[in-house]
């Protein structure tokens, strides 16, 4: 995944720069950067954010970079912003979103024009300067922005400073969220709301999808009007959206408190207290606590002050090893309990069987899971939420796959996805039966999206029902 944020300002940015783009912390595990644009030009800095968090790395630099217009980022993925000469004049770009079709990009880049790509260390091309690339094949950056927009499979929002000011275009379909927030002598663009609260900022507007703006210290005017359409990704509110942010009007907090409420509606399970995995699960928990009348508990915490993350690790194997060592039983809650236990989503099934595992070695009685949301049956085709290499890495595929064969035809995996069919009941309790689980019973779709609360034909569910 991956967040931003960008400042235009009368007065140095730096401060509300870095503030405002550690907020998006949450948001992403490689990489992070800011650059700026001042009195002497343009500056920049990108450090590696795998061992040490974001503000750490950048607190140096807060003191030495100076300037009034301002971009940021953290990434999951690859070293950004980037400075880029073009015959636009110079610009810095930063990007958030998948591009599928990179190879044919390229292709018809090189097809039309002597250019070159810089491989990654891993062989890859930076889709941030991809994105720059494509916007450099138009005479004027508004066109070259709607060009990459229109050009990428997948998704593209993005970020791109000048001299005159910063340009926010939100992706074509609106899958990720541009808030815009304004001070005296101040606006800013960012992915999460609330990233600029506590800077003084008040919210000003969300832009729509495929919008393009440009704004400076006075003004934000739009440049390409939004679509009718919109598709924005149901997972910000059930997992990636940090519990204080807002999306087209529902905050991430009161959705999964709602949430949690539908599941505990369709529930008839006896237990004795309500859990969430910390933290992912804690706001759903509380929603289907006060809904039930079973009490909340928190039998077990999330060692965080030096492993804030269990996915931190770059080694696949530790990272399994840090996701155990983090959760500290607490035994005077635990013991002969049964607990119905809450997280956001099941995906691969290796550390929430871990977590039952260690539940049942602290004493506990019974583990039943209540997801947030139902099974993953399709990878996302529009986000980095995840790099999985194969679809087969969702347990839900492995199942379906010993069930059904390798070769599933579409016709057969859609009723996997049918809460009321008979594939659907045989495939969660093969889940339940290698979890070890005591019961499961995932959200259903239907349930889920209503605790959004906004159209349903706004919201992507293509990694739950495959439909676009």
């Amino acid at each position: 995944m991956g967040g931003f944020f960008g400042v235009a300002s009368h007065e140095d940015c730096v401060f509300d720069l870095f503030f405002g783009t550690d907020y998006h912390s949450h948001l992403g595990t490689r990489r992070g950067g800011m650059a700026v644009y001042g009195e002497k030009g343009f500056d920049r800095s990108i450090h590696n954010i795998e061992n040490a968090p974001f503000r750490t790395k950048f607190e140096k630099d807060v003191h030495e970079m100076k300037g009034y217009f301002g971009i940021g980022c953290i990434s999951d993925y690859e070293p950004q912003p980037l400075i880029v000469r073009s015959h636009h004049g110079t610009f810095a770009i930063t990007t958030v979103g998948k591009i599928n079709n990179t190879k044919e990009i390229c292709d018809k880049i090189f097809e039309d024009s002597k250019t070159h790509f810089l491989e990654m260390s891993g062989g890859d091309i930076n889709p941030t300067e991809l994105v720059a690339a494509i916007i450099n094949q138009k005479e004027h950056l508004v066109d070259g922005i709607r060009y990459a927009q229109e050009l990428i499979d997948g998704s593209m929002t993005i970020l791109l400073m000048t001299p005159k000011g910063v340009y926010a275009a939100r992706d074509r379909l609106g899958r990720t969220p541009v808030a815009i927030g304004k001070k005296d002598g101040a606006y800013c663009a960012s992915f999460e709301s609330f990233a600029y609260l506590n800077l003084g900022y008040q919210d000003y507007r969300e832009l729509g999808p495929g919008e393009i703006v440009v704004f400076d210290a006075d003004h934000v005017q739009t440049l390409v009007q939004p679509g009718k359409k919109m598709k924005i990704c149901t997972f910000l509110w059930i997992y990636y959206g940090y519990p204080s942010s807002s999306y087209e009007g529902m905050s991430v907090e009161r959705m999964r408190y709602r949430c949690g409420k539908a599941l505990a509606k369709r529930d008839d399970v006896e237990a004795d207290i309500v859990a969430g995995v910390p933290d992912s699960g804690t706001a759903h928990a509380v929603g289907y606590a006060n809904e039930s009348g079973v009490p909340f508990s928190r039998p077990f915490i999330k060692y965080t002050p030096t492993w804030p993350r269990s996915f931190m690790p770059t080694i696949q194997e530790k990272r399994n090893l840090i996701a155990k060592m983090k959760m500290l039983p607490v035994h005077d809650l635990i013991k002969d309990q049964r607990i119905v236990l809450i997280d956001d989503s099941i995906v691969r099934g290796t550390q929430l069987r871990e977590t039952a595992e260690f539940l049942y070695q602290s004493g506990v009685k019974e583990v039943h899971i209540r997801p947030a949301c139902p099974p993953l049956v399709y990878g996302c085709k529009f986000l980095n939420f995840s790099r999985s290499a194969s679809e087969m890495d969702l347990i839900t595929r492995r199942v379906i796959a010993r069930l059904e064969g390798d070769n599933v035809s579409e016709e057969t995996l859609k009723k996997y996805t049918d809460p009321d069919s008979k594939e659907y009941e045989t495939m969660v309790e093969e889940i339940r039966k290698e979890m070890n689980f005591t019961s499961l019973r995932y959200h259903r779709l239907d349930d889920m999206v209503e605790a959004v609360g906004i159209d349903p034909e706004m919201l992507c569910t293509y990694c739950w029902n495959g439909e676009e």
